[in-house]
């Protein structure tokens, strides 16, 4: 396979219930104001005088973004964004116009890339606040590429090419350097994603017959060849943070493209499509495994950006997030998941500017004010969010109300709770209903709150 599918050229974007034991708790308690939901999509614009930023890599709590930004000059550049900062240029090497930020470490504070020193040679680059950009070195030849960091940023993992002019998939560190993984017996090799701690390495390599399959390689040095979904060729882009999960893209028999998860016990995994469409391909995974995003066709041959769960299958961001995207703007790339699966970062449209721009999706969010429920005097609060083992639901109404369902469905419109039918809330009275949800599969959920004069429904996150 041409490792220019695999790999994301500059300025392009690639195509590429059963519940367990319900927990019933009824009490009259009164409560001060919490928190609520309140699901957040931010566009992180352009550097001044641009017209289209990406966004690769996303801190653990959501607080930095980086991708790279065309500026006024139509020069690519580095960006490291935070909601009181905006888009800060990471600058360039010395030498050098343009550079591109891929990942970032776990708490943000590390960066790294590509930027070019000349016309026709780029470096891999690792930054900081105190060191700024930093040349991680190369293989003998003019292109290298750091793709991915490990979680306290020690360990980066890219492409770089040899003298002679082939890929090679290279693994850094300050003590080593850097350091050539080998290949599973063709010429080309790249890595694209490291586990939380760096010992485990993902990416793609061209076998002997010089055609390209997902790779796993671990600190013993063996590169596994992980196989496809009945086609030839495959890649991966994704590893969870101790490295059993791994995720990308494969040819099926029809050799068309599809998402994929691998787990030593389960093997290769087809993630499914979006309706009608004939193409997916994973960027991304939780540090649990649980949560995988990317990039899907629809049936109208439009890329959109996705998220997999076991419970949810593989959903457009499109749909789910619909109220979020009211003005006509299109989430058309997910790249980057945070750890716990709350934060998702990639590239779309905002059509409110016109223009191509990163974006960084919340997919729980919280506001500083309780909000009701949407029923007319009646409110409905969930704690907490995201939920692990229980979530507590709150109803109260000042004047009381007959005719209550509430019930919890999955991504697939099953319903796995329904704590109550046709119940009464006495006026003053407050209700407290708590759910067990350990059996529950990690993924978005929800909540249906039902009176004989209205329906609202609020959106329930559980996590592993």
């Amino acid at each position: 396979m041409n490792s220019q599918h695999v790999l994301q050229r500059r300025g392009q974007y690639q195509r590429v219930g059963v519940w367990r034991a319900l927990v019933l708790v009824w009490v009259v308690v009164a409560w001060a104001a919490q928190p609520s939901l309140a699901q957040r999509l931010i566009w992180l614009g352009t550097l001044p005088g641009g017209d289209v930023s990406e966004a690769y890599g996303v801190s653990a709590d959501g607080s930095v973004v980086v991708g790279h930004a065309l500026n006024a000059a139509g020069q690519w550049r580095a960006f490291r964004w935070t909601a009181a900062g905006g888009m800060q240029v990471l600058g360039t090497l010395p030498g050098g116009d343009q550079s591109q930020a891929y990942a970032v470490s776990a708490d943000g504070s590390v960066v790294v890339g590509e930027a070019g020193i000349t016309e026709s040679g780029w470096r891999a680059f690792r930054w900081t606040a105190t060191r700024g950009m930093q040349n991680l070195g190369t293989l003998g030849g003019r292109k290298i590429s750091a793709l991915a960091i490990s979680a306290d940023g020690s360990v980066v993992v890219g492409l770089a090419l040899t003298a002679a002019g082939q890929e090679r998939a290279f693994r850094w560190t300050a003590a080593r350097g850097m350091q050539d993984l080998g290949t599973l017996g063709g010429i080309q090799i790249s890595a694209t994603a490291v586990s939380a701690n760096g010992f485990v390495v993902v990416g793609w390599a061209e076998n002997a017959a010089d055609y390209a399959r997902a790779f796993r390689c671990t600190a013993a040095g063996w590169i596994q060849d992980l196989g496809t979904l009945g086609g030839k060729q495959s890649a991966a882009y994704g590893v969870s943070a101790d490295g059993s999960v791994v995720v990308g893209t494969a040819w099926n028999a029809a050799s068309k493209w599809r998402a994929f998860r691998w787990t030593a016990a389960g093997g290769m995994q087809d993630l499914g499509t979006l309706p009608g469409g004939d193409g997916s391909e994973a960027r991304g995974v939780s540090a649990d495994g649980s949560v995988v995003v990317g990039t899907a066709w629809n049936f109208r041959e439009q890329y959109r950006a996705f998220r997999w769960t076991a419970a949810g299958g593989l959903e457009d961001l499109n749909f789910t997030y619909a109220n979020l995207l009211t003005d006509g703007s299109v989430l058309l790339e997910a790249r980057a998941i945070s750890p716990d699966g709350r934060y998702i970062v990639g590239g779309g449209y905002n059509a409110a500017t016109g223009r191509g721009e990163a974006y960084l999706l919340d997919v729980v969010g919280y506001s500083n004010v309780d909000e009701q429920s949407g029923t007319p005097g009646l409110e409905l609060h969930l704690l907490p969010q995201p939920a692990h083992e229980n979530v507590v639901i709150k109803l109260s109404r000042a004047d009381g109300v007959r005719g209550i369902t509430l019930a919890v469905y999955d991504a697939l419109g099953r319903a796995v709770a329904e704590p109550l039918r046709g119940a009464v809330l006495p006026p003053g009275v407050q209700q407290r209903i708590e759910l067990d949800v350990r059996a529950w599969a990690a993924g978005q959920y929800t909540v249906v709150l039902r009176t004989e004069a209205s329906c609202t429904a609020v959106p329930l996150v559980v996590v592993r």
